[in-house]
């Protein structure tokens, strides 16, 4: 009976050092972890939406929180002065969530460009969504405020050959950006003002 006590005391001790060690080493690496990911995963769709502008956009972004959530926006600056931000929001395609960021113009509230950070959809089909530029430039010009939707759905956006289901998806989180964007809008000004160069 001893032995099985001391047994489990000891495994209690390891398993809490192994716990905190895990929990220590994650806390050390978070910040590396959001450098990496806005990097390598959303950054090049950030820089491409923003290109031609002077500035890091990864570097000069603030958080938001909406609905419980907190959002990155990432500002876009041109001749020191901000003109633009982008964001990530979600849409449901074929093989589940897409990540899109959607540049948005704050003096106009027109859309700069869209970019598919991540989804699982199907190779040479719905990941066309990511690699195809002449789906992506659709959504340029058009109007945050409103809307999006694929052609066949009585919008204005032509899907992807044989991947309606993604770019339905694409479509819907760049409305769901549109919406983000009208509750937030007051505060985004008030941040991005703070980018003045």
């Amino acid at each position: 009976m001893r032995d099985m006590v001391k047994m489990v005391l000891v495994i209690a001790i390891l398993s809490s050092f192994s716990g905190g060690l895990l929990a220590g080493i994650r806390i050390g690496t978070k910040d590396r972890i959001e450098i990496q990911q806005l990097e390598f995963v959303k950054g090049p769709a950030i820089r491409a939406i923003f290109e031609g502008f002077d500035n890091d956009p990864i570097a000069d972004r603030f958080k938001l929180t909406d609905n419980g959530s907190d959002v990155s926006f990432f500002v876009g600056i041109k001749n020191g002065t901000p003109q633009a931000v982008t964001f990530e929001s979600f849409g449901k395609g074929f093989g589940g969530d897409i990540g899109v960021m959607v540049g948005v113009n704050i003096d106009n509230d027109s859309i700069l460009g869209v970019g598919v950070t991540t989804h699982s959809e199907t190779p040479g089909l719905g990941s066309k969504a990511k690699t195809e530029p002449g789906f992506r430039r659709q959504f340029a010009g058009l109007s945050i405020n409103d809307s999006v939707n694929v052609k066949s759905m009585g919008g204005q956006i032509d899907a992807l050959s044989g991947a309606t289901i993604t770019s339905q998806g694409v479509c819907s989180a760049v409305s769901a950006s549109g919406q983000m964007y009208q509750r937030l809008k007051k505060q985004i000004i008030e941040k991005v003002k703070s980018f003045k160069k």
